[in-house]
């Protein structure tokens, strides 16, 4: 009964996790998840591409596809965790409206910032989104216990993830990094089930932050990669 309801709760999260693997077996049939002709054509992150081929769509499509079948696992089981505490907690549409906007805000700060001209792709800058705004929400909800230790926690993993990207070749830590800061300034502005809205002085300043996110992280990344 439990696990039936802890299902319902967490239907996004499940429809996620089916999209990723749908969209990982597509990458097979047409020729392989490691391709670059096949992440290319299916929207995978390149910098000149996005900027100088004005294919901006990239920055929204590179969290759905996969690099080998380990990539997809290890995001997948942690988006799955992570999905089971937060999606009840925001809220379904407000779960969905972070995990999408904050893949595309690490994608912006990837483009920005990374200095890599080849491909990249993978959920976790919508991943890293989920450990922001957990970590927004735990703040803002720090006199209910539980929701403070999972605020806690997502924090404590992000820092853990971001230690050990350092030491990985290939990872893209700046996406991870603006994916956790934009997941994080988007659960101010969105509110949660629990606390509803967030004071509107916090609000605005969420909102402005964002979009000054957005236009700075944009105008360096046409500068550098133009």
């Amino acid at each position: 009964m439990n696990r039936k309801v802890n299902l319902a709760q967490s239907f996004v999260t499940l429809g996620i996790l089916i999209v990723l693997l749908v969209v990982f077996l597509v990458e097979v049939f047409l020729g392989g998840s490691e391709s670059t002709n096949v992440l290319m054509k299916m929207g995978a992150m390149n910098n000149l591409a996005v900027v100088a081929g004005h294919q901006w769509w990239r920055l929204f499509t590179a969290q759905f596809l996969h690099i080998g079948v380990m990539h997809l696992v290890s995001n997948a089981v942690i988006i799955y965790y992570m999905g089971q505490y937060i999606e009840p907690i925001m809220g379904h549409y407000r779960y969905l409206a972070t995990y999408l906007l904050a893949g595309i805000g690490g994608n912006l700060f990837s483009l920005a910032f990374s200095a890599d001209r080849g491909l990249s792709a993978g959920a976790s800058t919508a991943l890293f989104g989920l450990f922001g705004a957990m970590t927004a929400i735990g703040l803002r909800n720090i006199h209910n216990p539980m929701i403070s230790f999972l605020g806690r926690q997502a924090f404590v993993l992000a820092i853990i993830n971001l230690a050990l990207d350092i030491f990985i070749p290939g990872i893209d830590i700046w996406g991870h990094v603006g994916g956790l800061i934009t997941g994080f300034l988007l659960a101010i502005v969105l509110g949660d089930r629990v606390m509803k809205k967030y004071d509107p002085k916090w609000r605005v300043l969420a909102g402005a932050a964002l979009i000054f996110y957005v236009v700075w992280t944009v105008r360096i990344g046409m500068v550098i990669n133009f």
